[in-house]
């Protein structure tokens, strides 16, 4: 992975904060948890390995200060049925070709996808069954980071990570270093419609969970050389 290029030492970066509304949503709106999702032409909802389609975690618009992916729309799915821990696959020091699709052991395929996508105009004409739909809203913050160069560990867009672990960093198959965008702190719940199918390993019968819960950050290709060129990194 490489900086962003406003990153220089400890100096203040600019993110933004995501905070998530209390009233439901009753229409589409382009930064949400659940809802409708803003998709392009041609692009399906995602399908989990297993048939099942993929859960439409959460959505926003990447804001323009964010330079390398402003203006960008970004997506999370993930399979409510399958919940694990996502391990990258490598080969000659790089993510492998079309590692948005490459199995994940023990699975023959992908449990989640994470979209950026660039023309997304009109959204999908079904709201996301399962995960409830709430508003998102965008603050703008300075993520300085503290000694240890750690940004604030919080649901956010932008600054820098807070690595829980040893940073990692990982290259495209495209030959990008792959660049820091979002983060998901461990233990996020996201409420589900009563009746819904429950998620193994999540927290509660009635939320679920990205990646067993853990700290999710996400890399993407800054050549954007495939909407699905994002990295989820997993730690706790």
């Amino acid at each position: 992975m490489v900086e962003l290029p406003f990153t220089d030492g400890r100096a203040a970066f600019p993110a933004h904060a995501i905070e998530v509304g209390a009233e439901p949503l009753g229409g589409p709106v382009r930064d949400s948890v659940g809802g409708w999702p803003y998709l392009d032409d041609g692009q399906d909802w995602p399908r989990c390995f297993c048939g099942e389609r993929m859960a439409l975690f959460f959505q926003l618009d990447v804001p323009s200060d964010l330079e390398i992916f402003g203006g960008d729309h970004l997506l999370v799915f993930h399979c409510h049925a399958h919940n694990d821990a996502a391990e990258p696959v490598t080969a000659g020091g790089r993510l492998v070709a079309a590692y948005w699709d490459a199995p994940q052991p023990p699975y023959p395929g992908p449990f989640w996808r994470v979209l950026l996508q660039r023309h997304a105009v009109s959204p999908a004409a079904e709201a996301e069954p399962s995960v409830r739909a709430l508003p998102l809203t965008l603050r703008p913050f300075e993520d300085t980071p503290n000694a240890r160069g750690l940004g604030a560990q919080s649901f956010k867009v932008g600054g820098t990570p807070s690595w829980a672990q040893d940073p990692e960093h990982y290259t495209c198959a495209c030959g990008a270093g792959l660049v820091y965008l979002c983060q998901v702190p461990e233990g996020m719940e996201f409420g589900v419609h009563p009746g819904r199918p429950e998620q193994p390993y999540s927290i509660g019968a009635d939320t679920y969970g990205l990646f067993l819960s853990n700290e999710v950050y996400l890399l993407a290709c800054p050549a954007h050389c495939h909407p699905a060129a994002v990295w989820p990194v997993n730690q706790n």
